[in-house]
Protein backbone atom coordinates (compact mmCIF):
# COMPACT_ATOMS: atom_id res chain seq x y z
CA UNK A 1 0.00 0.00 0.00
CA UNK A 2 1.48 3.63 -1.06
CA UNK A 3 0.07 6.66 0.96
CA UNK A 4 -0.26 10.11 0.25
CA UNK A 5 -1.79 12.88 2.61
CA UNK A 6 -3.34 15.97 1.82
CA UNK A 7 -5.79 18.51 2.88
CA UNK A 8 -7.70 18.56 -0.11
CA UNK A 9 -10.41 15.94 -0.04
CA UNK A 10 -12.24 14.08 -2.42
CA UNK A 11 -9.19 13.21 -5.00
CA UNK A 12 -10.26 9.89 -7.08
CA UNK A 13 -7.16 10.50 -8.88
CA UNK A 14 -3.56 11.97 -7.76
CA UNK A 15 -1.94 13.79 -10.30
CA UNK A 16 1.57 14.95 -10.35
CA UNK A 17 2.33 18.72 -9.14
CA UNK A 18 5.76 20.02 -9.37
CA UNK A 19 7.77 19.39 -6.33
CA UNK A 20 10.15 21.19 -3.66
CA UNK A 21 13.16 19.39 -6.36
CA UNK A 22 11.30 21.65 -9.41
CA UNK A 23 10.06 18.13 -10.86
CA UNK A 24 6.21 17.26 -11.24
CA UNK A 25 5.99 14.45 -8.75
CA UNK A 26 3.53 12.29 -6.36
CA UNK A 27 5.30 11.27 -3.70
CA UNK A 28 4.58 8.37 -1.39
CA UNK A 29 5.24 6.52 1.61
CA UNK A 30 5.21 2.32 2.28
CA UNK A 31 4.37 3.90 5.91
CA UNK A 32 1.19 5.63 6.86
CA UNK A 33 2.43 7.51 9.69
CA UNK A 34 5.55 9.10 8.09
CA UNK A 35 2.92 11.31 5.48
CA UNK A 36 0.96 12.30 8.63
CA UNK A 37 3.57 15.15 8.92
CA UNK A 38 2.22 16.29 5.44
CA UNK A 39 -1.11 16.99 6.60
CA UNK A 40 -0.31 20.69 7.69
CA UNK A 41 2.22 23.17 6.71
CA UNK A 42 3.70 25.11 9.13
CA UNK A 43 4.57 28.56 7.34
CA UNK A 44 0.74 28.11 5.10
CA UNK A 45 -0.86 27.99 8.10
CA UNK A 46 0.23 30.44 9.99
CA UNK A 47 0.48 32.96 6.59
CA UNK A 48 -3.33 32.09 5.81
CA UNK A 49 -4.00 32.93 9.38
CA UNK A 50 -2.18 36.06 9.53
CA UNK A 51 -3.76 37.50 6.41
CA UNK A 52 -0.30 37.01 4.42
CA UNK A 53 -0.62 36.98 0.57
CA UNK A 54 1.35 34.64 -0.91
CA UNK A 55 0.22 34.42 -4.85
CA UNK A 56 3.11 31.54 -5.64
CA UNK A 57 2.93 27.82 -4.95
CA UNK A 58 3.17 26.53 -1.05
CA UNK A 59 6.25 24.06 -0.78
CA UNK A 60 5.47 21.52 2.03
CA UNK A 61 7.58 22.05 4.92
CA UNK A 62 8.35 19.79 8.39
CA UNK A 63 11.06 19.57 10.72
CA UNK A 64 11.44 16.00 10.18
CA UNK A 65 13.97 13.56 9.77
CA UNK A 66 14.56 9.91 10.37
CA UNK A 67 16.68 8.09 12.95
CA UNK A 68 19.74 5.42 12.56
CA UNK A 69 16.42 2.94 12.25
CA UNK A 70 14.70 4.61 9.67
CA UNK A 71 11.92 5.77 12.23
CA UNK A 72 10.52 9.50 11.00
CA UNK A 73 11.56 12.17 14.03
CA UNK A 74 9.73 14.70 14.09
CA UNK A 75 11.27 17.95 16.29
CA UNK A 76 9.31 20.87 17.63
CA UNK A 77 11.31 24.14 16.44
CA UNK A 78 9.82 26.56 19.06
CA UNK A 79 7.63 25.82 22.37
CA UNK A 80 3.78 24.50 21.71
CA UNK A 81 4.68 24.68 17.62
CA UNK A 82 3.38 20.88 17.46
CA UNK A 83 0.19 21.59 18.88
CA UNK A 84 -0.12 25.05 16.69
CA UNK A 85 0.90 23.24 13.21
CA UNK A 86 -0.86 20.44 13.56
CA UNK A 87 -3.82 20.41 16.04
CA UNK A 88 -7.17 20.85 14.62
CA UNK A 89 -6.01 19.87 11.30
CA UNK A 90 -8.39 17.81 9.44
CA UNK A 91 -6.90 16.33 5.90
CA UNK A 92 -6.86 12.99 4.12
CA UNK A 93 -4.19 9.94 3.73
CA UNK A 94 -5.50 9.15 0.25
CA UNK A 95 -4.02 4.96 -0.12
CA UNK A 96 -3.17 3.50 -3.66
CA UNK A 97 -2.63 -0.30 -4.33
CA UNK A 98 -0.19 0.09 -6.77
CA UNK A 99 2.07 3.01 -8.46
CA UNK A 100 4.35 3.08 -11.19
CA UNK A 101 7.31 4.41 -9.01
CA UNK A 102 10.22 6.38 -10.93
CA UNK A 103 13.57 6.00 -10.04
CA UNK A 104 14.27 9.83 -9.46
CA UNK A 105 16.77 8.90 -6.91
CA UNK A 106 15.18 10.42 -3.92
CA UNK A 107 16.68 9.69 -0.43
CA UNK A 108 13.98 9.58 1.83
CA UNK A 109 12.71 5.96 3.89
CA UNK A 110 10.03 4.16 2.72
CA UNK A 111 9.51 7.26 0.09
CA UNK A 112 8.63 6.58 -3.70
CA UNK A 113 8.02 8.80 -6.33
CA UNK A 114 5.49 8.71 -9.97
CA UNK A 115 5.64 11.10 -12.68
CA UNK A 116 2.01 9.67 -13.99
CA UNK A 117 -1.52 9.87 -12.56
CA UNK A 118 -2.29 7.41 -10.00
CA UNK A 119 -5.81 6.13 -9.25
CA UNK A 120 -6.58 6.76 -5.59
CA UNK A 121 -7.94 3.19 -3.87
CA UNK A 122 -9.00 4.43 -0.54
CA UNK A 123 -9.67 7.12 1.40
CA UNK A 124 -9.16 7.89 5.18
CA UNK A 125 -10.26 11.14 6.70
CA UNK A 126 -7.85 12.26 9.45
CA UNK A 127 -10.02 14.65 11.43
CA UNK A 128 -7.03 15.97 13.89
CA UNK A 129 -3.65 15.67 12.33
CA UNK A 130 -1.76 16.24 15.70
CA UNK A 131 -4.09 13.32 17.23
CA UNK A 132 -3.09 10.96 14.86
CA UNK A 133 0.81 11.95 15.57
CA UNK A 134 0.44 11.69 18.83
CA UNK A 135 -1.11 8.14 18.35
CA UNK A 136 1.80 7.31 16.63
CA UNK A 137 4.28 8.45 18.83
CA UNK A 138 2.46 5.74 21.71
CA UNK A 139 2.63 3.27 18.95
CA UNK A 140 6.33 4.02 18.58
CA UNK A 141 5.88 4.25 14.61
CA UNK A 142 7.47 8.42 15.45
CA UNK A 143 9.78 10.10 17.75
CA UNK A 144 8.59 13.66 18.47
CA UNK A 145 11.07 15.61 20.19
CA UNK A 146 9.67 18.36 22.20
CA UNK A 147 11.30 21.97 21.96
CA UNK A 148 12.74 21.63 25.34
CA UNK A 149 14.30 18.36 24.59
CA UNK A 150 16.20 19.61 21.99
CA UNK A 151 20.09 19.28 22.28
CA UNK A 152 21.73 22.94 21.78
CA UNK A 153 23.94 21.56 18.33
CA UNK A 154 19.82 21.41 17.30
CA UNK A 155 18.80 24.36 18.72
CA UNK A 156 21.74 26.34 17.21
Amino acid sequence: MFCHASSVKGIKTLEPRISNHGVPLIYFSKKRENVLVYLSNAAEKFCRKTGFVHSGVWHKWATYGFDKDCILTLDEYYPGALEETYKGVQGCIYSAESVNVCEDGINIPYAVTSREKVKVSHCEVVEDAYDEIMKAQERRLIRVTRYEQLSREKLK
